[in-house]
């Protein structure tokens, strides 16, 4: 189905932070788009003012005409929605054209210079801060984010002139293999999704196939060190990077006073005294990556150095709620034992002498049950952690998996506690607070503001 011929466009989920940059990107193009999501959140109601007609309620009779022709409508679907979805059943049963988000990226992506972020982690903001590279310099981007870029307020950025299209390569269900990326940044291959993947290798094949997706002519940037043997094209360039080796690398790092200053290694230039906007130390690698790509497709050393200097991040990466004498209060979407370890001690290194504590919503039964003493090992880090229940979000419950099996194995001495998460506030009314963070890809966020709010008063 050609894009430019549709005339609507159905999405079932359409309230995912990924799957609400296609409901942009097709409004912004003048089509009937309409969707179900499960339920409001914040982020649907703002789709509607723009323009989305998005009902709540499982339910065919909800879907307006202009969608139930099959020969104007596109549907596309999140694999977090069931198969068995009273809606996707229809469209299925009637013939119509449906795609996954991975699917229709590759297409509008096909006939564009893609840049594009794959990775266990480190994908979001990496490719958010790329996005800015380029965006604020003369070579310009679309991009389609993971995430609410903080500088723009969205997370789909758009170009009439830039051949080039940003977009985060997501590994869930091997959706990535969509794609044909003329760069590509790999940032760790840490085994997840085993639900889907069955095994690690089984897993790391899957980013191998995708390495033989880039274009000719086209470059991967890989991390330095992970356990991964790339099977590019011919004629596609191969770097590596890290924070401190690789084709790519930081020297001269300081870190101190709330701020860090890098200087940019690359082989054919070396920026100096670059300051980076969010001054977390895993945004030194990632801002390496992100450098590599706009150096590498022409953004100049000037608007690189500006550009990192202004990247304000990310909505839950390191997202500083609360910050001054007394308390420091972020939220951060880390969900894997790596992610958490990393998000603990980049705080550890901001604040050496002061009480880390973390409330962390597991998400999903399987990565609790295949991960859970990583999950304690990581969040042992912590001087305090408080468990809620598990988000279930596509899965239903294991018997014996709940969060308990990772507050048993946290190490001995650390203070801990376990509650449902609408009793969090409760909870933090009387602790002492120095440091705060909350960790999870569920809907721990929603407690976000409330916390702010008890934690202002103090």
């Amino acid at each position: 189905m050609n894009i430019e011929t549709i005339k609507s466009v159905y999405f079932v989920g359409a309230g995912g932070i990924g799957m609400s940059a296609l409901v942009r990107y097709f409004l912004f193009k003048g089509k009937v788009v309409a969707g179900y999501d499960r339920t409001p959140t914040p982020l649907t109601e703002t789709l509607i003012a723009e323009g989305a007609q998005i009902h709540y309620e499982e339910n065919v009779d909800l879907i307006p005409e202009a969608c139930k022709d099959k020969e104007s409508t596109l549907v596309i679907y999140t694999p977090a929605v069931p198969q068995e979805h009273e809606e996707l059943v229809y469209f299925r049963n009637n013939g119509f054209e449906i795609q996954k988000r991975a699917q229709v990226l590759g297409t509008i992506t096909h006939s564009s210079k893609g840049l594009c972020v794959a990775g266990t982690h480190g994908k979001t903001t990496t490719s958010t801060m790329t996005a800015h590279l380029f965006h604020q310099s003369h070579v310009e981007c679309t991009a389609f984010l993971g995430g609410i870029s903080k500088n723009y307020g969205t997370n789909l950025l758009l170009s009439q002139a830039s051949p080039y299209t940003v977009i985060e390569a997501d590994e869930f269900d091997r959706s990535f293999h969509w794609l044909s990326p003329y760069m590509t940044v790999i940032t760790s291959t840490d085994p997840d999704h085993l639900d889907i993947y069955g095994t690690e290798q089984a897993y790391l094949e899957s980013f191998e196939h995708y390495t033989t997706l880039i274009q000719p002519g086209g470059a991967l940037i890989i991390r330095k060190g992970i356990s991964l043997q790339p099977k590019v094209q011919p004629d596609v360039r191969v770097y590596t990077y890290s924070r401190d080796e690789g084709d790519f690398h930081a020297e001269n790092i300081r870190i101190g006073n709330g701020e860090i200053f890098i200087d940019f290694v690359a082989p054919d230039t070396r920026i100096n005294d670059i300051q980076l906007g969010i001054p977390v130390s895993i945004n030194i690698e990632n801002g390496v990556a992100a450098m590599a790509l706009a150096h590498l497709n022409g953004v100049t050393d000037e608007e690189i150095k500006r550009g990192m200097a202004s990247f304000r991040g990310v909505d839950r990466r390191f997202d500083f709620k609360l910050k001054n004498d007394r308390i420091v209060f972020l939220s951060d979407y880390a969900h894997h034992p790596s992610e958490i370890k990393q998000s603990v001690l980049s705080m550890r290194e901001l604040y050496k002498d002061k009480k880390i504590t973390a409330i962390f919503q597991p998400h999903l039964y399987t990565r609790t049950r295949d991960f859970y003493q990583d999950f304690a090992d990581s969040l042992s880090l912590l001087d305090e952690v408080i468990l809620v229940d598990i988000y279930p979000a596509r899965e239903a419950p294991i018997p014996g998996v709940t969060s308990k099996l990772i507050y048993d194995n946290l190490r001995p001495g650390i203070e801990k506690s376990m509650c449902k998460k609408e009793e969090i506030l409760n909870i933090l009314k009387d602790k002492n607070i120095e440091v705060l963070i909350t960790l999870g890809a569920g809907d721990i966020d929603n407690y976000v503001p409330e916390i702010k709010e008890l934690l202002e008063k103090r």
